[in-house]
């Protein structure tokens, strides 16, 4: 519904006609329109920080940094929450308390990054020098200079590591609390702010770090700020996540390469062997054919299968965009398989190609495969259906290099490393009061639709939040879809961190 909204914002008398905006959201547009110099000028500092997860010494100056900007905006408490290993990034941690409130919630971002490869990145680009484009790359952009009289529009785009995943998380939220701060305006809840420094890397020391402080991380409801928003373009609410976990494969043959010509359709191909174990894998259809993949998949509520009806469908705009022309399981939209769990080859190495192919049988081939889970799957059990079924597959499987002997007594041999730190999904109901009240705040934001999207498709350690503290979790993105997050020129379009911006400041004010 429309309606006509007259509100005083310094000084000057704004009348205009709106999607039902409240006088709150106007306020927090206007502080975005008249800081967006300042705010892009200390983002750009922050992305100037090298922030691999590898990196420790990195790792620090992104958290002291993050610290700083607490400090700037006068949280109160802030300090560094460490797991009980040592050398492993803290959490950055700060509070607000408000008088009277009875109700707490934390914003969660996480500062660790993706390794880069700067090679891979388009020219003129570096990962961590920021650079100002008109629009995306591939949309014909053009880099020009910050401008400095501050003035930005919002398809201009940042590019650099992390600009997306997930310091645009952090920018969003702390700016929205300058914003309430500055603007005069009164959280409604009690705020706490937790920004991990390893999610990238899978998370393995959370869980220490929130049995530690257990007590001081108490809340109501935590609101996650990370991931792209629908491909749609319109703003989306996720109520869960998928897990992850991942097993390296190597099949072994001849224990030196050999001459294609004296040995080939004599000698086992590892490379052929390890393509025909894959491929057993999936049909043609794009099912998993591994016994029990799907068995223990916890169905979705009725509220859920009705909120994925509801969300519009982007394949044919995908298929489009990413230049491929079928998807891989048939008669499923993207939003039916991402609520499924899956099984990826992330990559295939053996022998060489291209100019450095030669004629020969290598002696080994690898792979990674990359599993994505959905709720009621266990990370664990799930890797064992896989080696369950590589062993009907004929394979002795191993966890170490093979012995002169296991060579010569078995056919097939492979040796499967399963990853050590996996993590489950996670899903919190819709039906909560609190999550239908968070829903009520982001659809006052627009007049378009509100995409509800039961399973993200990416992994965050959110059911540690559940099985640590016994606490519920929101997922409320802002980055643009084609931000290229964990790859080559990654950017975040303005426009998102903006509305981003608003959209966290008017969370910070439920009651």
């Amino acid at each position: 519904m429309l309606k006509i909204i007259s509100l005083i914002v310094s000084g000057i008398l704004i009348s205009q006609t709106i999607p039902a905006q409240s006088p709150e959201q106007m306020i927090l547009q206007k502080f975005t329109e008249e800081n967006t110099g300042s705010i892009l000028e200390e983002y750009s500092r922050f992305l100037y920080l090298p922030n691999v997860a590898a990196d420790p010494a990195g790792q620090q100056k992104n958290a002291a940094f993050i610290m700083e900007m607490m400090k700037n905006r006068g949280i109160q408490h802030i300090q560094l929450l460490n797991a009980t290993t040592a050398n492993v990034p803290p959490a950055v941690y700060g509070e607000v308390k408000v008088p009277g409130a009875t109700q707490t919630l934390i914003f969660y971002a996480h500062y660790d990054g993706q390794p880069v490869n700067p090679a891979q990145w388009a020219k003129g680009l570096e990962p961590f020098v920021p650079k100002l484009y008109t629009n995306a790359i591939d949309k014909a952009g053009t880099n020009i200079p910050f401008p400095a009289d501050g003035r930005y529009q919002k398809d201009w785009r940042i590019y650099a590591r992390a600009a997306a995943d997930d310091k645009a998380g952090i920018g969003a939220i702390l700016n929205a609390y300058d914003a309430l701060v500055k603007k005069g305006l009164t959280p409604g809840c009690n705020l706490k702010f937790f920004f991990e420094g390893e999610e990238e890397a899978g998370s393995p020391h959370l869980h220490e770090i929130l049995e530690k402080h257990k007590a001081l991380l108490a809340s109501d409801l935590w609101i996650i700020c990370d991931g792209p928003i629908h491909q749609s373009g319109k703003k989306q609410i996720i109520f869960g996540v998928r897990g992850d976990t991942h097993l390296d494969l190597t099949v072994y043959a001849s224990k030196r390469p050999l001459h294609s010509g004296h040995y080939g359709n004599w000698a086992p191909n590892p490379a052929l062997l390890l393509a025909q174990l894959l491929s057993s894998m999936k049909d043609e259809n794009g099912r998993v054919t591994i016994k029990g993949f799907y068995d223990d998949v916890t169905p979705l509520s009725p509220a859920e299968q009705k909120a994925l009806q509801e969300v519009p469908s982007v394949d044919e705009q995908m298929k489009k965009e990413l230049g491929i022309s079928n998807s891989e399981m048939k008669g499923l939209s993207l939003n039916e398989s991402i609520n499924l769990p899956s099984l990826n080859i992330n990559g295939i190495q053996s022998g060489n190609v291209g100019k450095l192919a030669s004629n020969q049988i290598p002696t080994y081939a690898t792979a990674v495969l990359d599993l994505r889970l959905v709720l009621g799957n266990d990370w664990k059990r799930q890797q064992q259906k896989v080696i369950n079924h590589i062993q009907s597959k004929g394979f002795q499987v191993l966890d170490y290099e093979p012995t002169d002997e296991e060579r010569n007594k078995y056919a097939k041999l492979i040796k499967v490393v399963p990853g050590a730190d996996g993590v489950n999904a996670q899903r919190t109901s819709m039906d909560l009061p609190i999550i239908k009240k968070v829903i009520a705040i982001v659809k006052s934001t627009t007049k378009d639709q509100v995409v509800l999207q039961p399973t993200m498709g990416g992994t965050l350690p959110l059911f540690l939040f559940e099985q640590d503290l016994n606490a519920k979790t929101i997922t409320i993105p802002v980055a643009n879809h084609d931000n290229n997050q964990h790859a080559e020129n990654e950017n975040i379009r303005i426009g998102n961190l903006m509305d981003g911006i608003v959209m966290m400041g008017l969370l910070m004010l439920f009651r």
